[in-house]
């Protein structure tokens, strides 16, 4: 009997043909290593906070910590906008992501900017990756209470129409569990401090971790 591994052949006698069949099946499955670009504003640059406090590395050191071999690079530039976004494309394409997680629009709420032109943008951007292949998370976000019903009501609706359009794993609120709370914020009261941002993480990382399997990202732990 013969046992084939690729190009060459080992003959064996049953026994041992079997021995060789079981020691493949034990082996570790391979693992796919991942380079995730957190694309966003001062939320995700991490306003006010230390480099390791902030969203991207938190989430990484989460993520690394059940098991998934993931990067996670800080593409967050405080007071960007959705049309800074579309002007920093180019930058994200190069470092050749296996995914973004794209969190851009709450300055353009809080400059009252029209939500068609902020929606235009992101539609940029998500068109942007999807030709690239890249896959996307979209993060959501409401906009500030004084901008009124109407225009919360449409702003809301464009992250979650887009998702829909593009096909493309969303969380709606990126502060969800976060804004508005004293203990949770920065005295700005918009800012996470760093319980907030491990708020965040906490919240978002099973959409996260369901975005990462889909691409193929397996923990190294096993069942």
């Amino acid at each position: 009997m013969r046992v084939y591994h690729d190009r060459f052949s080992i003959p064996m006698s049953p026994l041992g043909a079997w021995l060789a069949i079981l020691c493949l099946c034990l082996l570790p499955h391979t693992v796919q290593a991942a380079t995730i670009v957190a694309f966003g504003d001062s939320l995700t640059a991490g306003f006010g906070l230390s480099q390791d406090e902030a969203f991207p590395a938190v989430l990484e050191n989460t993520l690394r910590n059940k098991g998934y071999d993931v990067t996670i690079v800080n593409a967050g530039i405080s007071g960007d906008t959705t049309a800074g976004g579309v002007s920093r494309l180019s930058a994200v394409l190069s470092q050749k992501p296996d995914g973004v997680i794209l969190e851009l629009g709450a300055n353009d709420g809080l400059r009252a900017f029209d939500v068609a032109f902020m929606k235009d943008n992101l539609h940029t951007i998500l068109s942007t990756l999807q030709k690239h292949d890249i896959p996307t998370l979209l993060v959501g976000m409401y906009a500030p209470r004084n901008m009124g019903p109407v225009y919360g009501k449409q702003y809301k609706a464009a992250f979650s129409s887009l998702a829909e359009e593009f096909n493309a794993a969303f969380y709606p609120f990126f502060l969800e569990g976060v804004a508005l709370d004293p203990d949770l914020v920065l005295s700005d009261g918009l800012h996470p401090n760093a319980e907030g941002v491990q708020r965040i993480v906490q919240r978002i990382l099973p959409t996260v971790e369901t975005f990462l399997e889909k691409q193929g990202v397996a923990t190294h732990q096993t069942p």
